[in-house]
């Protein structure tokens, strides 16, 4: 039985002095609170120990921010230089301009980049900027889909009012009927289309763009001069190394990116098409940290990495393997197991378990082994993990599947 009385007790205190004790993505109660820990302490390639000093072999990678392992030593070697040099000046530290050429030299229809430090940051000025462009004022997204903590997209409801979403419209991923009457019935008001680049919904199977989803929603925004943005903060170098509109073969007018970007460090970047070069101009951005040398000398070496070592490409295939090995593994112990989604970022769904109930059951027994297996959130793999590695996490699996299926 792993212990977990230290990191009980860091919830007790935080619970005193910060909403919630933990919140958002990371709160213990949207995963196993009585089996996961709730603090870590360190990290290192493809393991993190929590504040009890308990071992997992992780299977989220800081839910997608890490790529290439905790600690990758050639991102921290080059970090460690930049921090003798210092991080927040000023002005920018002459890396910006290094970084936002890297990313505009890699990704394929990019001109100009700018950068943040959340996902959510750029998601929101993506859309203010493609209202400036536009003129426009109505933005659509797919329903269910999460873009960020801002009031136009985020899945909760404190603090909201009706206003916050009166120019936000919603159709269902891959249903292309619905987005098409949408552009009619507003005509001439749609600034932007927000999408991700497959559908990862919350609390449900992963869904993949059907085979002429994307150029429809091309077409669609050119014949109405409208911009299409891809949100690719959480799928970004886990597809392609030039970005994942490149996987599903279409061009975005901007995309978004973050977590993989700064291999754990805090960064995200917009980058987009010249003709939207002025609007960005004219978009307030800025914050106080936001020009962190460090963070964009990670994301530099981070990207260099990608490129030279075919960093998404090996996650597709280590992920290929692992995940038809571990469908493999449950029919053995008659389990319906369908790992859905991309394999370098899949998503579990065992068949008929609408009460989540299963996954449940079996990640709570993967936890007892060390496996850091999320019931409710698509799993990453990182390009840390090996052949070992993955052997032994479906070695310890076996195990899970056996004891869920004698209690069941």
């Amino acid at each position: 039985m792993r212990s977990h009385n230290k990191s009980d007790q860091l919830s007790t205190r935080a619970s005193a002095v910060i909403p919630n004790g933990t919140y958002g993505h990371v709160s213990p109660a949207g995963s196993l609170p009585r089996h996961f820990a709730h603090f870590c302490s360190a990290g290192e390639g493809i393991e993190f120990t929590d504040v009890d000093g308990n071992r997992w072999l992780d299977f989220m990678c800081a839910y997608g921010a890490v790529i290439h392992g905790y600690q990758n030593p050639a991102i921290e070697s080059a970090v460690e230089k930049q921090r003798l040099q210092g991080t927040v000046f000023n002005h920018p530290h002459e890396i910006t301009v290094e970084l936002a050429e890297k990313l505009t030299e890699v990704i394929d229809f990019a001109s100009w980049s700018v950068f943040a430090k959340n996902g959510s940051d750029l998601t929101t000025w993506s859309i203010r900027v493609a209202r400036e462009h536009t003129k426009r004022p109505i933005v659509i997204k797919a329903k269910g889909a999460y873009h960020g903590v801002d009031a136009w997209c985020d899945p909760g409801m404190g603090g909201r009012v009706k206003s916050d979403r009166s120019d936000i419209l919603e159709f269902e991923w891959n249903n292309l009927n619905q987005l098409e009457e949408l552009f009619k019935s507003n005509d001439g008001q749609i600034a932007a289309v927000i999408l991700t680049p497959y559908h990862h919904a919350a609390f449900a199977p992963s869904v993949m763009p059907n085979e002429d989803f994307w150029s429809n929603v091309r077409s669609l925004c050119d014949n109405h001069e409208t911009v299409l943005i891809l949100d690719d903060v959480r799928t970004g170098w886990r597809l392609h190394d030039g970005g994942s509109h490149r996987y599903f073969n279409f061009t975005p007018d901007m995309s978004v990116y973050s977590k993989a970007l700064g291999n754990g460090y805090a960064i995200s970047a917009c980058v987009g098409i010249p003709q939207l070069k002025n609007a960005a101009s004219e978009v307030f951005l800025t914050g106080s940290c936001w020009n962190d040398a460090v963070a964009m000398r990670a994301a530099l070496t981070s990207i260099e990495l990608c490129g030279n070592e075919s960093v998404a490409k090996s996650v597709l295939e280590k992920g290929n393997y692992f995940c038809e090995a571990l469908e493999r593994l449950a029919l053995e112990f008659d389990f319906q197991l369908q790992m859905t989604g991309p394999a370098s970022m899949p998503y579990p769904w065992f068949e008929g378990d609408e009460n989540l109930f299963q996954i449940q059951k079996f990640c709570q027994a993967a936890s007892a082994q060390g496996l850091f297996f999320h019931p409710h959130h698509n799993w990453f793999i990182s390009n840390a993990h090996d052949k070992g590695t993955l052997d032994n996490a479906l070695s310890l699996a076996q195990h899970s599947f056996e004891e869920m299926k004698n209690e069941l």
